[in-house]
């Protein structure tokens, strides 16, 4: 089991590293980085953590993908909280390291909303939703399977970074936004994205359920 939360807490520290991280130097650099390049580095580090965790933990690195898992019956739950516990920490960490690396900016990458707070929240949830919905559809029991099957993930959360990055945020993680709010003590706008991506993947369960000639539940 420590070896799984070791993996869990590493791969998310990976992810709100280099995700806010791209974030931070886009800002300090006045947009070196480009909204595309953050897209793809969230993207890019998704998949190479799969790859290189999936098989010790599932590579969840998401509270929200792990109570999915939970909600489908495919992960135990004596486990939820553990693995959850270690994401968090592995995010906080993360957030703490970019800003002892990168102290000017007032923001930690966070994810806020840029419009009405109710677009962000259905936002979030439709976003969580292909996301979740997705990991499903290539994952047996609460890991993905196939060699494609990291590409597929990573590509759809860049996907839905490129589109919905600049509304919400697109975090589809609690614990990718967790990290940066609480270390930049930005919190006003956390509970959405505590709850949205939650919401998000639960649908998600139901809705892979409910498909027609569909498994992925099962």
């Amino acid at each position: 089991m420590m070896k799984k939360l070791i993996s869990e807490f590493i791969g998310t520290y990976a992810l709100v590293f280099a995700g806010t991280g791209a974030i931070v130097v886009n800002t300090i650099t006045s947009g070196a980085v480009s909204h595309l390049g953050i897209a793809l580095t969230f993207g890019l580090v998704v998949m190479v953590m799969i790859y290189a965790m999936g098989d010790v933990s599932g590579a969840h690195f998401n509270p929200a993908v792990t109570l999915g898992f939970w909600i489908a019956k495919r992960f135990p739950g004596n486990k939820v909280l553990p693995y959850i516990l270690s994401q968090s920490l592995g995010a906080l960490l993360a957030s703490l390291t970019i800003k002892f690396l990168f102290f000017s900016p007032s923001t930690l990458g966070e994810t806020m909303p840029i419009g009405a707070v109710s677009q962000s929240f259905v936002l979030e949830i439709i976003l969580t939703f292909f996301l979740m919905y997705v990991i499903l559809a290539v994952s047996s029991g609460a890991k993905e399977k196939g060699v494609t099957a990291g590409i597929v993930i990573g590509a759809v959360v860049a996907l839905d970074a490129l589109f919905g990055g600049p509304i919400s945020g697109a975090s589809m993680n609690p614990a990718r936004s967790l990290g940066p709010a609480f270390i930049s003590g930005n919190i006003q706008f956390l509970w959405i994205y505590m709850i949205a991506p939650v919401v998000g993947a639960w649908m998600a369960v139901i809705a892979c359920r409910c498909s027609q000639n569909n498994n992925c539940c099962t």
